[in-house]
């Protein structure tokens, strides 16, 4: 039986960004933030790249996979994960924020939002149910203690 394979939070990201460059370029509507304004988006796309590899990093230390629904082995819950149950998540969204910043355009923000509710929809909704069901009052009680984004 062949495995149906899904696509991952990356290729989401990087469909994002192409929309975003897409929408720059082609359909800018209006410059919103101007150069030299533009270039401190570069710091938060920084800050999202190193949020994301910071949180994956802490669960391969943990060894638990960072691959959305394959099977977890722990709850994760220190470093960033103290401040956001999805930094991974936030960390893309951080980034994509920045990018739409160095584009400066107000249609390079349209794909953030739809960004987050597929993130939402199709992988945060479904982990957290995945993680009751495997760690069950474990992870309750940190899904309690820490917020979903911020």
């Amino acid at each position: 039986m062949e495995q149906k394979r899904k696509i991952v939070p990356p290729v989401y990201l990087l469909a994002s960004l192409l929309a975003m460059a897409g929408l720059h370029f082609w359909f800018p509507i209006v410059r919103i933030i101007p150069a030299p304004w533009s270039y401190l988006g570069g710091i938060l796309l920084a800050l999202g790249i190193g949020v994301s590899v910071t949180a994956a990093t802490s669960f391969r230390r943990a060894g638990t996979p960072v691959i959305p629904f394959e099977r977890s082995t722990v709850v994760v819950t220190g470093g960033l994960f103290r401040v956001t149950r999805n930094p991974m998540y936030l960390g893309m969204v951080i980034g994509l924020s920045g990018a739409a910043i160095l584009f400066g355009t107000l249609s390079a923000f349209f794909p953030i939002p739809v960004f987050v509710w597929i993130i939402q929809a199709r992988f945060i909704r479904g982990e957290e149910r995945f993680l009751e069901e495997l760690f069950g009052e474990q992870y309750v009680a940190y899904k309690r203690s820490v917020r979903r984004w911020l």
